[in-house]
């Protein structure tokens, strides 16, 4: 039985770090639009999918989505002392580099478990430009799996926030549009997975064309 919202500590953790740094950032320096978040379920099992152009984009999804999101994270910085702790308690989940895919799967069902929206990045690595052009079924079969509605995010912008040889992030103009949840895959069929994988990139590939 999933549960309806995050852990309590999660959440408190989550909302300190929304309004203390994330949204003053976003809404100032950034500048951010966001369009349809009227469409986010504030309840329940999520599969939250996005393209994906900057390290930015977890933490901008989160926010703008209005509830938490749990993304994975390289296994090496459970490692690593204190942020290991901060990571866990903000929803992240470990995945060895070249794990298969039932590892990551395994692991984004019991974020869904413990009450989380789960993040995915359609195409699974940045893409230069923020255009999805070689989806991956596995945001599809995370959703059959755990029976969880589908609701696509395009991020417009966040390619130009950190520029080549620079660290430090450049006030660009960012928008966010959210469209309208898609249901869940009925079953694990590989051709059923792959056309509702192509039917999401459209969609986040059409609001991400509308441009600024």
């Amino acid at each position: 039985m999933t549960r309806s919202r995050e852990p309590l500590i999660s959440l408190a953790l989550y909302h300190a770090f929304k309004w203390s740094v994330v949204s003053p950032m976003l809404h100032t320096y950034f500048r951010v639009r966001i369009e349809g978040a009227e469409n986010v379920p504030q309840s329940g099992p999520l599969v939250v999918i996005s393209n994906h152009a900057s390290y930015f984009d977890p933490p901008i999804v989160s926010n703008c989505v209005l509830r938490p999101v749990a993304y994975m994270s390289k296994e090496e910085l459970f490692k690593v002392p204190v942020l290991a702790q901060v990571i866990k308690l903000y929803g992240a989940y470990p995945v060895s580099r070249g794990a298969a895919d039932r590892t990551a799967i395994r692991s984004a069902l019991e974020c869904i478990d413990n009450g989380w929206a789960v993040g995915v990045f359609l195409e699974g690595t940045r893409t230069p430009d923020g255009r999805i052009t070689d989806p991956k079924r596995g945001a599809a079969l995370l959703a059959a799996k755990a029976k969880a509605p589908i609701l696509p995010v395009s991020l417009w912008g966040t390619e130009k926030i950190l520029q080549k040889g620079s660290s430090i992030p450049q006030a660009v103009p960012i928008t966010v549009r959210i469209g309208q949840v898609i249901d869940a895959p009925t079953s694990t069929n590989k051709e059923e997975l792959q056309a509702l994988t192509q039917k999401c990139a459209d969609v986040i590939n059409q609001m991400h064309d509308l441009g600024r």
